[in-house]
């Protein structure tokens, strides 16, 4: 599949230039620009927060009588994203 020569690489070119058009193609490749710089920082960001977590789980008390924190639940109604809200926490209206 990478042994394309001079000639099979024009012809490829020629085809995505009639299917999208030679005023798109700028569009395309700023976007495709952009999601690859999203995924870089993204990726990024993962490995820090795991070098993080890491060195606070080695430098954690060996101390096991600590109990683990439990996720919190959110309660809505269904369809009604405006009153969600954490189990056990008062419900605080939302001026907007």
């Amino acid at each position: 599949m990478g042994n394309f020569r001079g000639w099979e690489i024009l012809v490829i070119v020629g085809l995505v230039i009639l299917l999208f058009g030679a005023k798109k193609l700028p569009d395309m490749a700023r976007s495709l620009g952009k999601s690859a710089r999203i995924l870089k920082s993204e990726a990024k960001a993962m490995k820090k927060d795991g070098e993080s977590d890491d060195a606070a789980a080695t430098a954690a008390p060996a101390d096991q009588s600590a109990q683990p924190v439990a996720p919190r639940t959110i309660q809505a109604a269904p369809g009604d994203v405006s009153s969600s809200r954490p189990v056990g926490e008062p419900n605080r209206t939302v001026q907007g």
